[in-house]
């Protein structure tokens, strides 16, 4: 799978009473590196946000396979696996893995989405948007969605 990645170090602010990463730090550091591979593709959410757009997330996934712990490097990627040939919807895969001899994975991540107009607070359509995604990387099993019906 061609990715896009990212990595951190797992902070104390991460951690939960068990002393493993909180459930919900797996998908904010997935959001993390969704973000930044927008800006690093040249077209930032801040961009997106300043045409009076910004992503809205449908669905959710997370599948947790290892426990993290504090002050482990953890390397998440990010690869688009689905999207309607304009942009409009969309969705995301990413993994966590965990620096060692192994990299073993310890989540993997699946995000549906669209872009919603801050002013109408309806799903649109961002023209420019459109080829900057098609050149991130794409999962294997990467399909294109149905146009509007």
């Amino acid at each position: 799978m061609q990715t896009y990645s990212k990595t951190f170090e797992v902070t104390w602010a991460n951690m939960d009473p068990n002393n493993h990463m909180r459930h919900s730090v797996y998908n904010d550091y997935a959001a993390q590196t969704r973000v930044a591979m927008f800006s690093d593709f040249d077209l930032s959410i801040a961009e997106i946000g300043r045409g009076g757009f910004g992503p809205v997330l449908f669905r959710e996934e997370t599948k947790f396979l290892r426990e993290i712990n504090l002050l482990e490097i953890i390397t998440v990627t990010c690869a688009l696996a689905s999207m309607r040939e304009d942009g409009s919807r969309w969705s995301f895969v990413h993994e966590i893995f965990k620096e060692g001899a192994d990299d073993v994975k310890a989540a993997k991540i699946t995000v549906d989405g669209a872009w919603l107009n801050l002013g109408s607070r309806k799903l649109g359509v961002i023209p420019e948007l459109a080829d900057v995604m098609k050149r991130f990387p794409k999962t294997p099993d990467f399909e294109w969605l149905p146009e509007r019906t």
